[in-house]
């Protein structure tokens, strides 16, 4: 059985940072992309970051140079530390085994809510 388990998540002011995990199981993890994503209130999923299985990265032009996706395969955890926070950058934050777009392969976890106030 495929779970996706993610912490980190809190309340933070604009401009200050979180460290997100997700940690794997299920899967054997070094061997896929894997994906950060984020749905706001009222708002469809999307996708802010990716990773390869060979490290390679790619972000969403709204978290590009605040953002940054890394993953450790022998913990099967795949992070994402997130600088400069904006208020825009509040949702619900998951991963999910990257499959293309704003899709995941697997079952969603339940996430970790994520909110920029003052």
């Amino acid at each position: 059985q495929v779970q996706f388990v993610e912490s980190g998540g809190g309340l933070v002011q604009p401009g200050g940072s979180l460290r997100l995990s997700c940690a794997a199981s299920g899967i054997i993890f070094s061997i896929y992309d894997m994906g950060w994503y984020r749905q706001a209130p009222g708002k469809q999923r999307e996708r802010v970051a990716r990773i390869t299985s060979g490290d390679m990265t790619n972000y969403a032009d709204s978290v590009k140079g605040r953002f940054t996706i890394s993953r450790d395969n022998a913990k099967n955890t795949v992070y994402l530390q997130m600088n400069s926070l904006k208020f825009e950058d509040t949702a619900v934050y998951s991963c999910n085994v990257y499959i293309g777009g704003n899709l995941g392969m697997f079952n969603w976890g339940k996430g970790t809510l994520v909110t920029v106030s003052s």
